[in-house]
């Protein structure tokens, strides 16, 4: 058990020092380019390029029939991998969802 505390407390030091050199870092970039007047435009702010297209949109996700659900899940508890309390309670929140 220390040995674990110990890696975790380990951990701990190292993410936070990671992150309060990256704050530095981005501090310091900040003031430098405030002090030249030539902040960096957002992303969102710039035109994008001649022939630029975005990329279509991902398809929609393939609506979840309730009674493919339950039927699973009823082959689950007949194969003794789901309690019937367990079956009950995910029952109803397939229920409850529709």
């Amino acid at each position: 058990m220390p040995g674990l505390l110990r890696g975790m407390a380990r951990t701990a030091v190292v993410a936070g020092t990671a992150t309060a050199v990256s704050n530095r870092v981005s501090r310091r970039q900040a003031n430098r380019w405030t002090e030249q007047g030539s902040m960096p435009a957002p992303y969102y702010d710039q035109e994008p390029e001649p022939g630029y297209a975005p990329p279509p949109p991902a398809p929609a996700a393939p609506a979840v029939d309730p009674i493919e659900q339950l039927k699973q899940l009823g082959a689950l508890r007949e194969q003794g991998v789901l309690t019937d309390e367990e079956f009950a309670v995910q029952k109803a929140k397939i229920l409850n969802a529709v």
